[in-house]
């Protein structure tokens, strides 16, 4: 028979089986919330802190995408993981390298860099995948929300698929947003200056106003011949007076030639003369807008101001022309108000 000891042995074993189990099954739903879908929230902000004398504030912005510089990070190992000043922890972003366009996704999970102005910081494994060289590398971050199967690949420490590379015109415009390219067009005062040289091509749209003169010259020499009439019809007179008395001839000569220029046949002339020197001073200023390099930037400018294109060697100049000073001043602010700040008022060649 069992002693009474040997009954209470076996009883505490099965009391502890029981135990044992309930133990080992709160442990695998511990390990299952760390790295299920649970792990992602909630997401944490934070009080906002000073770096460099400068305050960031932490804000769940959705649509965040910024350009900067990416630093290495000491936390990480290989995982592939980040850290951030502003966005809540944990999030997920796409980092794009602006050398190569190479773009990984990154879980964010630390607050960080907490020193000089990178944008955000790498863990070893993340410069690793995203195969940066350097300690200050150009990047684009951008905020995204991926499905559950890759974000437990980060969870796990492991790499998510690789994502398309970024076309070049992409990399380019996001380049002279971060500032290490120069602007797509060049200033419009550095073209005018150097255009300053090239000055001979403008006088092109000139030699037209001056054609119309002529035209009203030849005008006035055809009524010259109705004069010639009044002429003829003297001498016709002229032999019934010289019956009577020789003093005949004055009142020929003096009086019809002065009813001649009573005749508005002598005015065309002043006009043209008016003409000549108008259109000589339609274009006696020009406003100059701006240069451009491409034709087609050049002549959506000019439909907006209202000028015309012309070719100056590489460039293209938008003009308008203006008969008069005030006339000058008025498309000059149109010109401002359409967002040319620097068009200026120039003298006709």
């Amino acid at each position: 028979m069992k002693s009474a000891a040997d009954r209470l042995r076996l009883t505490a074993a099965a009391l502890a089986i029981p135990l044992m189990l309930g133990c080992g099954t709160a442990q695998m739903a511990l390990a299952q919330a760390v790295s299920g879908p649970a792990a992602d929230y909630p997401m944490v902000l934070g009080a906002p802190f000073a770096v460099g004398g400068v305050t960031y504030t932490p804000a769940d912005t959705m649509n965040y995408d910024a350009v900067g510089y990416a630093v290495p990070d000491a936390e990480g190992g290989g995982g592939i993981s980040g850290a951030h000043r502003t966005l809540p922890l944990p999030s997920y972003v796409e980092v794009t390298s602006l050398d190569t366009g190479r773009t990984i996704l990154v879980r964010l999970e630390r607050r960080g860099p907490m020193e000089g102005d990178g944008l955000v910081a790498l863990s070893p494994g993340a410069i690793a995948q995203l195969g940066l060289s350097g300690a200050h590398s150009p990047v684009r971050v951008r905020r995204v929300n991926p499905p559950e199967a890759e974000r437990a690949l980060l969870r796990a420490g492991q790499q998510a698929p690789a994502r398309m590379d970024t076309p070049p015109g992409l990399l380019t415009a996001l380049k002279r947003k971060l500032g290490i390219l120069p602007p797509a067009e060049p200033k419009p005062e550095l073209l005018a200056a150097a255009l300053a040289g090239k000055q001979p091509p403008a006088p092109v749209p000139t030699p037209t106003p001056p054609a119309p003169a002529p035209k009203p010259v030849v005008r006035n020499t055809t009524p010259m011949p109705a004069l010639r009439p009044p002429a003829p019809s003297a001498p016709s007179a002229a032999p019934k007076a010289v019956a009577a008395k020789a003093p005949v001839p004055k009142p020929v000569t003096p009086r019809p030639e002065p009813k001649a220029p009573a005749k508005a046949e002598p005015k065309p002339a002043p006009k043209a003369e008016h003409q000549a020197t108008a259109s000589a001073h339609s274009t006696a200023y020009v406003v100059q807008v701006g240069a451009f390099s491409t034709r087609a930037n050049a002549e959506k400018a000019a439909r907006e101001v209202g000028g015309t294109v012309a070719s100056a060697g590489k460039f293209f100049r938008v003009r308008i022309a203006a008969g008069s000073q005030d006339d000058a001043k008025a498309a000059l602010g149109k010109a401002k108000r359409a967002g040319y700040a620097d068009a200026q008022i120039q003298r006709a060649p």
